[in-house]
């Protein structure tokens, strides 16, 4: 039985759009199985549809000539001047990134055939695409990023949908209790330290599960290194390592030039490719007095916390773990990350290290602050009376994930 991401209905609404829809992400994410299952649905539907991969060295040599030479594969569309504009035909394209210059490729069609021809395609690596997709496809795209599963997705990929009933019971009723709650605890346990993959996710075999993630960090990652032409994978590799173990750290970019030996400018690059084939993400501070409070440097933090521990080689369960507020740190962050735009997620610090580890400032729910602890005997109130005092207005809120008034991991699982 085919399992959906959420992603899928959003992007099933858009195909009435006439704009392009691009499904972006890291590798092995499902964006190739999410194509098959809209050309399913489309063919369900008996609309006109094709599915193509750029991978084909055949197909490619011929749409590197020229956009028209895609129609050597597929039906030409009507031509918009003379038909209607509910005469659609779908041409699903995988991996489009490989396409010499995609931009010009979209440009052209969506100029010449839309809105009789729809092109929802896949790309590996945003990397190509923030390079190639130009701003020359302003108002002729919409971008979709399929991350990792989260940890619904997680629970309905184990066959476990029941869960995910409870879990929006517990996040909507303060007071709800569940009988389950146990197995989630576990499941949740499992999430944070295999992660969202979902080739990972489908495995029961622990073992099994770190060969995945060693392919996934292996072959995966590698492939991503090569097309974007970096120079030294072991260097690269190395410098992954060290963010993975300064997981929810300030990214102090020139002394990891100086531990690495490495330039500045090497540094940099080898960050940027990570940050566009999803695999880190950076945020901002957040800040109001220039003078005493961090403006320049930004955190970082995993988009999965299996390809994270993969990296650490560190699979020691979550209890007994020296890293594990740094793990429910970055799970937050990848939750926030869920909920809010990119923008909207930021951290305070000051220069004499008083901190809050995330700040939000959203036009929908406003300001709020969240500071994560494994265990609630780890606040201390008197650290944040700064914040307090500073920002009042904004409201601050603990996350843990031992509580001596409720059960464990509650608060991450209800945020």
């Amino acid at each position: 039985m085919d399992k959906f991401r959420k992603k899928y209905s959003e992007i099933v609404k858009h195909l009435k759009r006439k704009e392009f829809s691009i499904i972006t992400g890291a590798r092995q994410t499902g964006k190739t199985t999410l194509l098959k299952q809209l050309y399913s649905e489309l063919k369900q539907r008996n609309e006109e549809v094709w599915f193509l991969s750029f991978e084909s060295s055949d197909i490619l040599e011929q749409i590197n000539i020229s956009p028209e030479n895609l129609f050597k594969f597929v039906q030409r569309p009507d031509n918009p001047l003379y038909s209607k504009a509910s005469d659609v035909s779908f041409i699903l394209i995988d991996e489009i990134q490989y396409a010499k210059d995609p931009t010009n490729f979209l440009k052209y069609l969506y100029d010449t055939y839309a809105p009789n021809l729809k092109i929802i395609a896949t790309g590996s690596s945003a990397f190509y695409i923030d390079s190639k997709f130009k701003d020359s496809l302003v108002g002729r795209k919409k971008i979709f990023t399929l991350s990792t599963l989260d940890f619904e997705e997680f629970l309905i990929f184990k066959e476990r949908e029941e869960l995910v009933q409870e879990l929006e019971l517990l996040r909507s009723d303060r007071k709800y209790l569940s009988l389950k709650y146990q197995e989630i605890e576990q499941l949740f346990d499992e999430y944070l330290i295999f992660g969202g993959y979902p080739a990972v996710v489908l495995i029961d075999d622990l073992a099994e599960k770190k060969e995945m993630l060693a392919e996934i960090k292996d072959s995966y990652i590698q492939k991503d290194i090569f097309e974007s032409k970096v120079e030294n994978k072991d260097i690269f590799y190395k410098l992954m390592i060290v963010l993975a173990s300064q997981t929810g750290s300030l990214l102090n970019k020139n002394e990891l030039s100086k531990s690495l030996r490495m330039h500045l400018s090497t540094v940099e690059r080898y960050i940027f490719v990570m940050q566009k084939s999803f695999h880190i993400s950076l945020i901002k501070p957040f800040y109001g007095n220039l003078k005493k409070e961090i403006t320049k440097m930004p955190k970082v933090y995993f988009n999965d916390t299996g390809l994270r521990n993969i990296l650490i080689s560190n699979f020691i369960d979550v209890e007994y773990r020296s890293d594990k507020g740094e793990l429910l740190e970055n799970y937050v962050y990848t939750r926030l990350n869920e909920k809010f735009k990119e923008y909207e997620v930021k951290f305070w610090r000051t220069a004499d290290q008083k901190e809050v580890d995330f700040v939000i400032s959203s036009s929908v729910t406003g300001m709020e602050a969240f500071e994560v602890k494994f265990s609630s005997l780890n606040i201390k109130l008197s650290k944040y009376k700064k914040f307090q005092e500073l920002y009042p207005d904004i409201g601050l809120k603990f996350i843990t994930y031992n509580d001596s008034s409720e059960p464990k991991i509650i608060q991450a699982i209800r945020l």
